[in-house]
């Protein structure tokens, strides 16, 4: 009798192990039931249970409003809150980090599953991070004062003279030097602040921004600035498709991807965008000669 119980405990013990033995099924199980990622995210995040984001320090609008991304406001963050929701992660799971804009793409380990500060997606940083699909594309843009010599200006040409300002390591500054080509040197800056304020305080005649950051500067953050134009996307020598960023080679990217697929086809990109961007896109274009 006793061997015969034996027996049965041990067949049991066999039968769970071969059904309900599987810890990665159950983790993914807990994980989907408590908001905490779907079974393409377990083991792939920072933390368990927990989506890392990163952002500017600080960030901007139209991407962030009021340097809050956890108050869901704002494209980027917004976006954020989409991808994690379609991710399977709830709010609550979600965790905001602070970066530098060129901290994020340099090599080492990251403190972000993936971050988001309108990164445009190059050849050259994909040697040191790797990008998710496009989420945004838009185009480069001037803003200048009211009596500066860019305003007026319709194309490329009538602006050889302007001085020019832009965010170091951005694609703004490199379409200054590619493409503008300026008869002056563009000066660079530490971050968007800079050159803002470089602009404000006539030091420079120009700054070329992305162009809903550029609307956002010339009806919120500058007096008596507008947005001179903006430059066609063929004149662009890498186009501006904003990717999220993650350490090189991470598992996540996949996952990520899936998700922005589905949020495109379902309309989601396109209602957050209508939401946060549909009255910054809109501005006079530069001609080419």
């Amino acid at each position: 009798m006793r061997k015969l119980s034996l027996s049965i405990a041990l067949t049991g013990a066999l039968l769970l192990a071969a059904c309900g033995g599987d810890s990665s099924s159950s983790d993914t199980t807990a994980a989907s039931a408590a908001g905490t990622g779907n079974e393409c995210t377990v083991g792939k995040t920072l933390e368990a249970n927990t989506l890392t984001i990163g952002t500017g320090n600080p960030a901007y609008s139209p991407w962030v409003d009021n340097d809050a991304p956890e108050s869901k406001e704002g494209f980027e963050a917004a976006v954020a809150y989409a991808v994690a929701a379609e991710l399977g992660f709830a709010d609550t799971a979600v965790k905001w980090v602070r970066t530098g804009f060129d901290e994020a793409i340099q090599p080492g380990v990251k403190n972000f599953d993936f971050n988001l500060q309108q990164y445009t997606i190059t050849d050259e940083r994909k040697k040191t991070v790797s990008f998710s699909d496009s989420y945004y594309t838009t185009n480069q843009a001037v803003v200048a004062l009211k009596g500066s010599p860019a305003i007026g200006a319709t194309t490329i040409a009538a602006m050889k003279d302007v001085k020019f300002g832009a965010q170091a390591g951005t694609t703004s500054l490199d379409f200054i030097t590619n493409v503008i080509k300026p008869s002056t040197e563009p000066y660079v800056y530490d971050d968007n602040a800079g050159a803002k304020a470089a602009l404000e305080a006539k030091q420079i005649d120009a700054v070329v921004v992305d162009l809903p950051t550029a609307f956002y500067i010339a009806a919120a953050e500058l007096t008596d600035a507008s947005v001179v134009g903006q430059f066609p996307a063929s004149l662009s020598t890498t186009p501006d498709n904003f990717g999220l960023v993650f350490d090189l080679n991470n598992e996540l990217v996949g996952c990520v991807n899936t998700a922005l697929a589905t949020l495109k086809e379902d309309g989601t990109l396109a209602a957050i965008e209508k939401t946060w961007l549909s009255d910054k896109t809109s501005a006079p274009v530069f001609a080419a000669e």
